[in-house]
């Protein structure tokens, strides 16, 4: 009987050792993860967001920009970043989120450096898809034109 209990308390201790399951993130957990990831760790700003000579334009953050560096050597080149904010408006959130994971576009096709062929995990790629999400696209802040009369 001894052992029977030592050993079922041995197991219950190994039981509270195991690793734990994540709790899920609230959607502003998840919006300030992909803040974090999109504005340090990603690089998003870097081409996607247009410059000023000081650096990216925060204000039109990820509203697509004209890249300031080419390639010495001829090669496949995208020289304009485009839009993100808001989620390109070709893709879902769940295709853009999969293009995070894959570097693949939902046509299949992938794009020209120097965009790199990301290979996020889901969680990140969900966080970072969540933000950009949550910004205005170039649609909504462009300045409205009267119309025409």
């Amino acid at each position: 009987m001894r052992d029977f209990v030592i050993g079922a308390l041995a197991l219950v201790a190994l039981g509270a050792c195991a690793q734990q399951a994540p709790a899920e993130m609230t959607q502003a957990q998840l919006v300030a993860r992909g803040e974090y990831l999109v504005n340090n760790i990603g690089g998003c700003n870097d081409c996607h967001t247009p410059m000023t000579p000081q650096g990216p334009d925060v204000t039109q953050a990820l509203q697509g920009g004209t890249l300031i560096f080419a390639p010495t050597i001829p090669m496949p080149w995208a020289p304009v970043a485009p839009p993100l904010a808001g989620i390109p408006t070709h893709y879902t959130e769940e295709q853009f989120a999969a293009f995070l994971q894959t570097g693949v576009r939902p046509d299949g096709s992938r794009p020209l450096p120097p965009m790199p062929a990301f290979r996020l995990n889901p969680e990140d790629a969900r966080a970072m898809t969540a933000y950009i999400a949550t910004l205005p696209s170039a649609d909504e802040t462009a300045p409205q034109t009267p119309p025409s009369e």
